[in-house]
């Protein structure tokens, strides 16, 4: 019998997410059945919305994980046995049954993609499409914007700056919690500016490095970074809300001065979904053009160990320990 291994939700975590929480299984690899393929996978992608999908409530509008079953996320391999005519042994494909070394299914299930595209498959897993939905078709972000991100070394948030100033932004600013993140996004990413939130009132730290306000701001926090966002917006400011970090991995409020909100005519719209092909392949076909002409930066930590080391890397992901998108190789 042929046995592959996966990751499974144990336990719900009761605050702090444990190893306890999470147990490596071991389980028989069948053949894929008619139209359906098996795939090796090769990398997954570490998210906190994994943290959230834990519960036994989640805010996402997506299903939660249940005790006892693999938990799930997007992964990228290879078809290493097909029973149907749409998928080949050999092909690339992009799918959510990350978590486990090997992944079977209908093939409908899997999305075949370019292995010639990027310089590794990981690069599949880069969260642009997010970035791309919240920083394009919601915020609209043009030439001449100002544009703050906050949480701008997380996967989302280190691409969506990137984005902004690839579009044509005059000014993009970003927060982080550390002095070398700050570096890293000014010298490594192209960030305008940027500032640790622990240095002082987010408030003034934004107003210092936004005198003329901002025209877009992409919310990965939340809490008193979107608040103080709210103040310093121009009239018809756009606001992206992709999370809020600051009460997913803490218990800050996030309080909207509705107010002036009215009063500036912020637009402040969120946004969680899963992506259309559509929007994949339009986030992909910019990003390979990007990165070949130098203009982009693929920000990302690459976990090495196989699938035992999966459960540590999203606990260090929640930890912050990480910059750019985290993918285990699997």
């Amino acid at each position: 019998m042929t046995t592959t291994r996966q990751v499974s939700l144990a336990s719900r975590p009761q605050g702090d997410l444990t190893l306890a929480n999470m147990a490596l299984v071991e389980v028989e690899l069948g053949q894929p059945g008619e139209g359906e393929v098996l795939v090796r996978n090769e990398w997954m992608l570490m998210a906190s919305a994994y943290r959230d999908l834990m519960n036994e409530q989640p805010t996402l509008p997506i299903p939660g994980f249940q005790i006892g079953q693999a938990l799930y996320g997007r992964a990228v391999g290879t078809v290493v046995a097909s029973n149907s005519p749409t998928l080949s042994e050999g092909d690339l494909v992009e799918h959510f049954f990350g978590w486990r070394e090997h992944a079977s299914g209908p093939a409908q299930a899997f999305r075949k993609v370019d292995r010639d595209l990027f310089p590794d498959s990981s690069y599949f897993l880069c969260n642009g499409p997010t970035a791309w939905q919240g920083m394009v078709d919601v915020a609209g972000v043009r030439e001449g914007d100002t544009v703050f991100v906050s949480g701008a070394t997380t996967g989302v948030g280190s691409v969506a700056g990137q984005i902004a100033k690839a579009l044509g932004a005059k000014r993009v600013i970003g927060s982080t919690g550390s002095k070398a993140k700050v570096d890293y996004l000014i010298e490594g990413l192209g960030f305008d500016s940027a500032f640790d939130y622990h240095d002082g009132p987010v408030l003034d730290q934004l107003k210092a490095l936004a005198p003329e306000g901002i025209s877009v701001f992409f919310d990965n926090v939340g809490g008193e970074q979107f608040e103080a966002a709210v103040q310093v917006a121009t009239p018809f400011a756009r606001f992206a809300l992709c999370g809020s970090l600051s009460g997913q991995l803490g218990t800050a409020d996030t309080k909207l001065d509705v107010m002036t909100a009215i009063a500036k005519q912020l637009s402040i719209r969120g946004f969680a979904c899963y992506h259309t092909p559509e929007q994949v392949d339009t986030w992909n076909e910019h990003f390979s053009r990007w990165l070949i002409e130098g203009r982009f930066v693929y920000p990302h930590t690459m976990v090495e160990g196989g699938i035992t080391n999966a459960p540590d890397a999203l606990i260090a992901l929640l930890d912050r320990q990480y910059s750019g998108n985290v993918v285990v190789q699997l």
